[in-house]
């Protein structure tokens, strides 16, 4: 009965205090009158003490908590969750020296507690010394390696050291563990904006602010603010060629009522190899381009893992449902093997082309996230490069197919889908010689347009293109919108 009692105050408690103020008290109550009655029958029952003091804890009662804990391990030395627990007590009133005191006692007795290395680094985070924070936090991460706030604060301890290299490889790996981990985009952003690369920069400042509700309201002040101090990252093109665009945006927008997302995705950190330039600053522009034009919702990532960017096509598809309009834009790497087209994560290892399926992801899924908007599904594929894994891949399917090494295979999508693909099918986009690849620039370029039908708007895009790169390049589109309706970015006047 007690440990019931206790586990519907756990319950409560994660709900809110809205939720749970009234309703944990009573359940407090409850189970410590369960355990004040096993402690009247027996003075000696340690787990008795130890169940009061999480009840009084539940309750708000700190220093009758303690007292409970400090029982508990008098009677039962051993009792390394009750040391645990007292540790959190003594953190809480900011009693520190106490709480390492007491984290390090329960790592004694259970070295392979995993909470008690993570909050004994919180600890010594607290009192100024990183490196012990930093060890504590490793140790954490390697007993419970899917801990983000771990990956994060370690993150946080090496940057109050100056490394700002290791700084950012962490708050990377909290990204990988929880991509809406909104602290470490905008504290990712902020290390790489003191190494001076903007680009990297006002893409996470933008992920945290796609988050929406999901982000805390630190992080997007935060995020806010440093995109409003960094330094634009469009091309000069588009402010001297179009200097009306943005306030025709302004005033046009979307439609009264009507629902438009997007989900932007840029790759360029590869691991195994070479980084792509421009993928992050195009995503990053097309980000801010599509805020302007009325998008209630617009979700800016980079730098995406597998299982990050299989998330963030599963959430963007649950959205999708009750959505109007649902884009999707994504450069990186890309490749077709078999007739079959794949988007390649940062993280993808592809030694034979039998692995592809393992360490790639389908472009299928990307046109399945779409699908469920009502009116419009536009699927933008920057990523007609050379296969980077050509050199190493070794040809093992009998499958007929293509090269693998040169751009993407054609797409039948279904009625009401358009994909737009920034090379025609069998050849490759160039990055160009600006900090935007050629697609990028001519799409921004003509997107804020008043009154450009989307299907006119990719023949602009496909004009300025080939123009700008000696029709070495064309981009192609596959797929029909309804003939019956006309789309608009930007309404005409």
């Amino acid at each position: 009965m007690l440990r019931k009692l206790l586990y519907c105050i756990a319950l409560l408690v994660l709900a809110g205090p809205a939720a749970a103020s009234d309703r944990v008290k009573g359940e407090a109550d409850a189970a410590i009158a369960t355990a004040s009655e096993a402690i009247r029958r027996d003075p000696r029952d340690a787990n008795a003490y130890y169940n009061r003091g999480n009840a009084y804890a539940a309750r708000g009662d700190a220093e009758r908590a303690i007292a409970d804990y400090s029982t508990a391990v008098r009677l039962d030395p051993a009792h390394a969750n009750a040391y645990y627990n007292r540790g959190n007590g003594y953190a809480n009133r900011g009693d520190t020296e106490r709480a390492i005191a007491d984290y390090t006692a329960t790592i004694r007795l259970d070295p392979a507690y995993a909470n008690a290395y993570y909050n004994r680094g919180n600890a010594y985070s607290n009192k100024g010394n990183a490196d012990r924070a930093i060890a504590d936090y490793t140790e954490a991460v390697r007993l419970h390696p899917t801990n983000a706030n771990a990956y994060f604060n370690r993150g946080n301890a090496y940057g109050s050291k100056g490394d700002t290299e290791r700084a950012i490889a962490d708050y990377t790996e909290a990204i990988r563990v929880d991509p809406t981990y909104a602290n470490a985009y905008v504290n990712r952003g902020l290390a790489y904006e003191k190494r001076g690369d903007v680009a990297r920069a006002r893409a996470d400042f933008s992920a945290a602010l796609g988050l929406g509700q999901g982000a805390t309201k630190w992080a997007q002040d935060k995020a806010r603010e440093r995109l409003a101090a960094l330094p634009s990252s469009r091309p000069a093109t588009i402010l001297v060629e179009q200097p009306s665009a943005a306030a025709a945006v302004a005033a046009s927008g979307a439609p009264s009522g009507e629902r438009r997302i997007a989900l932007v995705i840029g790759n360029s950190a590869y691991e195994n190899v070479a980084a792509l330039p421009n993928p992050v600053r195009d995503a990053s522009l097309v980000a801010d381009v599509l805020r302007l034009t009325g998008f209630e919702a617009v979700t800016l990532l980079t730098d995406l893992r597998k299982d990050a960017l299989v998330n963030a096509l599963r959430e963007f598809a649950a959205r999708a449902e009750t959505a109007d309009w649902a884009v999707v834009y994504y450069a990186g790497h890309g490749m077709e093997v078999g007739g079959v087209n794949y988007l390649i994560p940062t993280d993808a290892k592809i030694a034979a082309d039998r692995e592809i399926g393992f360490e790639a992801v389908p472009v299928d899924q990307v046109l399945n996230a779409a699908e469920r908007a009502r009116k419009l599904r536009l699927v933008i594929l920057d990523a007609c490069r050379d296969n980077p894994f050509a050199a190493q891949m070794k040809r093992t399917m009998t499958v007929a197919s293509r090269s693998v090494s040169r751009g993407l295979a054609p797409l039948e999508p279904e009625a009401g889908t358009l994909v737009v693909f920034a090379a025609k099918d069998g050849e490759t986009a160039l990055d160009g010689d600006g900090i935007n690849s050629p697609f990028a620039t001519a799409f921004v370029k003509n997107l804020p347009t008043p009154g450009l039908e989307v299907r006119r708007l990719f023949d602009f895009v496909r004009d300025d293109v080939m123009e700008a790169t000696g029709r070495r390049q064309k981009p192609f589109s596959y797929g029909s919108v309804s003939g019956r309706q006309d789309f608009y970015f930007v309404a005409g006047k």
